[in-house]
């Protein structure tokens, strides 16, 4: 393995460390569904979200579980492809780490709790945007910088 790939995936993996570290507290703080307000637009909550992204899913039955880990570690394997691929830039695999962190990050969560563990609520004027988690965070974190980088990227002539 060399030494740049070793290197994003480290990085991937302190994203999985971050991510359960900061779940565990917020089990071992919070009972589900409460709610500690810490700024006028923030809130630490505990919910447990059987779904993906918004809820999506959330009451499919049970399926979705499966069906939500298997394409995370598809998407995982083409992610860490990806990353021995382009070891060598900065960008891309910085954002090819987080996804995957990210990724794996949550796959933990469904194994363990048969959903993803959420706590991160911004709210404003009574709406309020989903809970997330750090790998959620990381997740678009890295998917707004792959735009970056297929924007930045010289464009190739007919």
């Amino acid at each position: 393995m060399s030494r740049g790939l070793a290197r994003w995936l480290a990085l991937a993996a302190f994203v999985i460390v971050l991510d359960q570290i900061t779940k565990q507290w917020v089990i071992g703080s919070f009972r589900l569904g409460e709610s500690l307000v810490v700024t006028s637009f923030f809130n630490l909550v505990l919910v447990l979200n059987p779904g993906a992204s918004f809820s999506f899913l959330a009451g499919a039955g049970g399926w979705q579980k499966w069906f939500f880990i298997v394409l995370a570690l598809g998407v995982s394997v083409w992610l860490l492809a990806m990353l021995r691929q382009h070891a060598g830039e900065r960008l891309l695999p910085l954002a090819l780490s987080l996804i995957l962190g990210g990724a794996l990050g949550n796959v933990i969560d469904r194994l363990r709790f048969d959903a993803v563990v959420d706590f991160l609520d911004f709210h404003l004027a009574g709406y309020h945007w989903p809970a997330f988690n750090v790998a959620d965070s990381a997740i678009t974190v890295g998917v707004v910088l792959m735009l970056l980088q297929q924007w930045r990227a010289p464009k190739e002539s007919p």
